[in-house]
């Protein structure tokens, strides 16, 4: 129906079922509706037999009423507050031509349940109101010539059964109002916690394609600049620098099939890279002084194992600094700090000696972003700003036991 289409689209595509499952949903409304019309029609018959004093035996008009409600059931879903005002009048209309009382409250019950599931709680209270009201109206104020037949006044404590009748409606149709919410809501807060985990997925990937790209591509825009200024004077060297790009970019190739392959389906080959860490600091090193640029690295305290998502922490700031001082300083050589004097983290620092230069190398400063929201992801911290003689310097602490109880 369009009222359910609507209120599927709303909360998101829906799960594939198969096919005689859609199909018995489909024809639930009028299969359900069929049945309560047999249990009203049989129902109402039999009790009509038990029911000779003061009420009138089921005619052509009664069993329209009955087979009535039963009828409007079938659009429930698509125009619930009329189906229930639709079903009040019929069953008024039955009470007040006098017909024997049996399960004719069916349908209205039904349609005041379906009414408040849906949302049309004020159609519902004031069509199952009216019919109450309507029903002690007819049994205790109105005069009985204004019925077909007269009938004996119902004693007070049948009057309470119909009023817990009542009120046992309200409560289920509440319920399901309330079963309805919830699920609802955690639809909504599935969907919310899968979009966020799409979102993260997206900007680690984003952030990792950077920091490969940049390096890399900083790498082989240098190196291609050289070719061409040697290709004619100095061939062999213009060699060399050929084979550095060659190596760069086949090593940027396998970093971004490596990140890519988060998203491979099951039963793919695993990457034969390994993951960027500090184990790769040496090829990292190499890369750069193929570049023209002399790094130096000093480690102070005893090097140890960690934890993955802090090894790469660690790798990228190494990675990303390099690049800037390869695309914005004027400097020739660069100094790495590793600090594992501390139990609790590693030190990582960057220092370029300056001055600043290159400006026309461009950038958008995404990479010092990048690693900022990197560290903060691992509970470190990172500075990043020039040095009182020129220079430029980029100092990470990261946290090795926080890192190590969260997720790798």
């Amino acid at each position: 129906m369009a009222a359910e289409e609507d209120e599927a689209g709303a909360h998101g595509p829906e799960p594939w079922r198969p096919p005689w499952v859609r199909a018995a949903k489909a024809g639930w409304p009028v299969a359900s509706a069929l049945v309560i019309a047999v249990v009203q029609v049989v129902g109402s018959t039999v009790a009509g037999r038990h029911q000779t004093s003061g009420r009138v035996s089921l005619d052509a008009l009664g069993y329209f009423l009955l087979l009535l409600g039963p009828a409007l059931l079938v659009l429930r879903r698509r125009w619930p507050a009329a189906v229930v005002a639709g079903t009040a009048v019929a069953t008024v209309a039955y009470l007040l031509a006098g017909y024997p009382y049996g399960p004719v409250f069916i349908s209205l019950a039904v349609a005041v349940c379906v009414a408040v599931e849906t949302g049309h709680r004020r159609a519902a209270w004031l069509s199952l109101g009216a019919a109450y009201l309507a029903h002690v109206l007819i049994t205790f104020v109105l005069p009985q010539g204004w019925q077909r037949a007269p009938e004996p006044r119902l004693v007070w404590e049948q009057e309470l059964g119909a009023s817990a009748w009542v009120l046992l409606v309200v409560a289920f149709a509440e319920i399901l109002r309330f079963r309805r919410e919830r699920m609802a809501a955690h639809q909504a807060y599935r969907a919310q916690a899968e979009r966020r985990r799409a979102d993260e997925e997206r900007l680690r990937m984003a952030r990792e394609l950077h920091d490969i790209l940049a390096h890399s591509i900083s790498l082989i825009h240098l190196q291609a600049g050289v070719a061409l200024e040697l290709l004619d004077t100095r061939p062999e060297q213009a060699r060399t620098a050929l084979v550095t790009i060659k190596s760069a970019s086949k090593e940027a190739l396998g970093e971004v099939r490596q990140v890519l392959g988060t998203l491979r389906s099951p039963g793919t080959a695993a990457p034969r890279t390994p993951a960027p860490g500090l184990a790769r600091l040496d090829e990292l090193t190499a890369q750069a002084r193929g570049a023209g640029l002399e790094v130096s690295v000093v480690v102070t305290g005893t090097r140890r194992a960690l934890p993955a998502g802090v090894d790469l922490a660690a790798f990228r700031i190494v990675q990303e600094a390099l690049t800037n001082v390869i695309r914005h300083s004027s400097a020739r050589r660069a100094e790495v700090l590793l600090d594992w004097s501390s139990p609790d983290g590693i030190v990582v620092q960057v220092d370029d000696p300056g001055p600043a230069g290159r400006a026309e190398a461009g950038g958008s400063g995404s990479g010092l972003v990048g690693m900022r929201e990197r560290v903060a992801a691992i509970g470190g911290t990172l500075e990043a700003g020039p040095r009182a003689d020129g220079g430029f310097r980029v100092r990470g602490v990261l946290p090795v036991r926080a890192a190590a109880g969260g997720a790798q």
